[in-house]
């Protein structure tokens, strides 16, 4: 009875083992490899893109969607024998998995990312993880992400300055101004512009980004559009010519490459 409980344990301990080292895939191509590691706090991505991979449900598929400077995506079924000319990927509503968006994942070269439908007929986001996509992006240089968080912030900030700098307290100001009640004029535009910092501090739609953001995006690249939008649940760890090669392809109408990219998807237990 003591052997049978310890051989349980060890079962236990040897699939948790199994489980926790189960955590990178590779994704083969007639164009070559590509070695993702995936991450530990999108659980639900990642585990059911491990499931599907176990079961080769991404096997055979192709990527049927290219375009170069934005992203390579593939995985779905509907692609799987797709004669050439015909439009594919289509999602599987038995597939989806609700959002793990986090801030500190990005859409860098290289992000392992699920697709979903829009919000209109997703207000919740799920994600179809009956398919992924992987950003290629491109170099952006640190005017391009200034003016991209000008262009979010701007709208934001004006509409706050709008609501505590009315025309009411303009004319206040400038009649003091004119009246020359410096004091007076300093305590009401003091007490404006901090309420002005103070609601756009709690705005949540404000884009700053990050050290590392700005790092990535002007060394390797990728496509800072997207970030907060959908759910990144790996990274490329090797492999990123292959991602280069894809993305170069010859497209049609719609951005099916001439050439089918078919896939293979391994896990990994390193």
């Amino acid at each position: 009875m003591f052997h049978i409980v310890l051989t349980g344990i060890t079962v236990l301990i040897l699939l948790l083992n199994t489980t926790a080292q189960s955590k990178k895939v590779r994704i083969s191509t007639n164009l070559g490899d590509m070695t993702f590691m995936l991450y530990d706090d999108t659980p639900k991505h990642r585990n059911a893109f491990l499931d599907l991979a176990q079961e080769g449900y991404y096997n055979e598929t192709l990527f049927y969607r290219v375009i170069q400077d934005f992203l390579i995506q593939g995985g779905s079924k509907s692609s799987k024998d797709a004669p050439p000319g015909k439009r594919i990927g289509y999602g599987d509503p038995d597939h989806t998995v609700d959002d793990e968006i986090l801030p500190h994942y990005f859409h860098k070269k290289g992000a392992l990312c699920a697709p979903r439908q829009p919000d209109e007929v997703n207000p919740w986001q799920q994600s179809d993880i009956s398919q992924f996509y992987v950003v290629k992006g491109r170099v952006h240089s640190s005017g391009e992400l200034d003016t991209l968080e000008m262009a979010v912030n701007r709208p934001i900030r004006n509409k706050i300055v709008n609501k505590y700098l009315n025309d009411e307290v303009r004319a206040q100001l400038q009649e003091l101004r004119e009246e020359k009640k410096v004091k007076e004029f300093r305590e009401i535009a003091d007490r404006v512009r901090q309420q002005i910092e103070t609601e756009y501090n709690m705005q949540t739609g404000v884009l700053e980004f990050s050290e590392e953001q700005r790092e990535a995006y002007t060394t390797i690249g990728g496509y800072p559009d997207l970030d907060g939008q959908y759910t990144i649940f790996g990274e490329c760890i090797s492999g990123f010519e292959t991602i280069d090669k894809i993305a170069a392809l010859k497209t049609d109408e719609n951005n099916r490459p001439f050439t089918d990219v078919k896939i293979t998807v391994t896990v990994l237990n390193e």
